[in-house]
């Protein structure tokens, strides 16, 4: 079972940044963030994989920065020129897949997530 718990978040004016992190109890070959709205589904937003490739979602890129650190087990992402429509909740995910993906199924660990919430 690997363990994720998340922090960091916190409300920004837009154009701020934040940094989010995700302390994890093991390593797995894929990590990734996603994030929530309400009554809206989940989305992929970058993903990065043990050899430390990475993926962004289209909305986030050139933004968004994924990044670990694998001698203090801490998942980072750092959000600058954050956007009102970039509030949401914020989950750290883990899985085994070797390859990047934004499918939900192929991440068998979530953490609890953090609100951002951005201003205009």
């Amino acid at each position: 079972q690997v363990l994720l718990v998340e922090s960091g978040g916190g409300s920004v004016q837009a154009g701020g940044s934040l940094r989010l992190s995700c302390t994890y109890s093991r390593n797995t070959s894929l990590m990734a963030w996603f994030r929530q709205v309400p009554g809206k589904e989940r989305e992929g937003v970058t993903t990065i994989s043990k050899d430390g490739s990475t993926r962004y979602a289209d909305s986030v890129k050139g933004r968004f920065t994924i990044s670990k650190d694998n001698a203090e087990n801490i998942l980072y992402l750092q959000m600058n020129s954050l956007k009102p429509e970039d509030t949401a909740v914020y989950y750290c995910a883990a899985g085994y897949l070797y390859g990047h993906t934004f499918r939900e199924s192929a991440f068998v660990y979530w953490g609890q997530g953090t609100q951002v919430t951005v201003s205009s």
